[in-house]
């Protein structure tokens, strides 16, 4: 049976989740500055983790920004197959969603021509992506990007010679030279195989799952600790003043890929890892 949604709905509620993302930081992202907190052997790096906590803190009570790049508006959007959408232009609704949300929050608007850099004013046209899903519900997800630890992601083509070794050498490359840019402790979203943008997609895509939870896949599951680990010793810390902790994550999702490539791209987000859902 078709199920209506009316896409003022849609608007509303990304109107909302813009300002509940950019405020209210998640618990699995305050347990990992908790658990990193007394892990930390750098009497600095334990001072800031707990700044960091307190930001989050003021963020959540006080209901402004927990960080004032704001972000460009990404939205994952899964659609069911069951879903009959009225009221107007699902892509429409999205960006007036957005535009409300940073406009009744007072959240920076980051949206600019790429020359010219005149800024587009309501931190319009969001970054969309839709898939359709089996079933009868719509399931949104908003997540502010912030340009700094965007600026630090990185995609290679690799020879299939490289190989894992070789993806592994350009995930701790990547990492290394960002240094203190994407405002550590990171989080490193991994994407493998695919072609050119689906490597980059999958890797955005999985900062979306939570922190702490294990990758489904027992062999994923153990090169993210590798990586984790081998991270962490690079020494950059929080905020890169120095530390065991440069991230609090490492993870990965990989896709078949043709015969004579092997794509990786590797998306840095920040300590302030925003994203807030909800199934209509």
């Amino acid at each position: 049976m078709v199920r209506e949604i009316d896409t003022q709905e849609i608007t509303r509620e990304v109107s909302r989740l813009c300002r509940e993302a950019n405020e209210k930081l998640g618990e699995d992202v305050l347990q990992c500055f908790r658990q990193a907190r007394e892990a930390e052997t750098s009497p600095v790096g334990k001072e800031i983790l707990d700044q960091l906590l307190e930001n989050a803190r003021i963020a959540r009570e006080e209901q402004v920004p927990i960080c004032q790049d704001t972000g460009l508006a990404v939205i994952f959007l899964e659609v069911g197959q069951e879903v009959h959408l009225v009221g107007g232009d699902l892509k429409e609704s999205v960006h007036q969603g957005v535009r409300e949300g940073y406009g009744e929050g007072y959240l920076r608007k980051s949206s600019c021509h790429p020359f010219t850099r005149a800024n587009t004013g309501d931190n319009t046209p969001a970054v969309i992506y839709i898939d359709i899903v089996p079933g009868d519900r719509v399931k949104v997800l908003v997540v502010p990007k912030g340009g700094g630890s965007e600026n630090m992601s990185r995609l290679f083509m690799l020879p299939p010679s490289a190989g894992l070794a070789g993806v592994k050498e350009r995930v701790l490359e990547t990492v290394k030279e960002a240094g203190p840019n994407p405002c550590p402790p990171t989080i490193i979203g991994v994407g493998i195989g695919g072609t050119f943008e689906q490597a980059a997609l999958q890797a955005k895509k999985s900062l979306l799952r939570p922190l702490g939870t294990l990758n489904p896949d027992p062999e994923l599951d153990g090169l993210e600790k590798e990586l984790l680990a081998s991270i962490n010793k690079l020494g950059i810390g929080p905020q890169g003043l120095g530390g065991r902790t440069t991230s609090l994550a490492v993870h990965v999702r990989l896709l078949p890929c043709h015969i004579a490539s092997l794509p990786v791209a590797v998306n840095v987000q920040c300590h302030a890892s925003r994203h807030k859902e909800v199934v209509l």
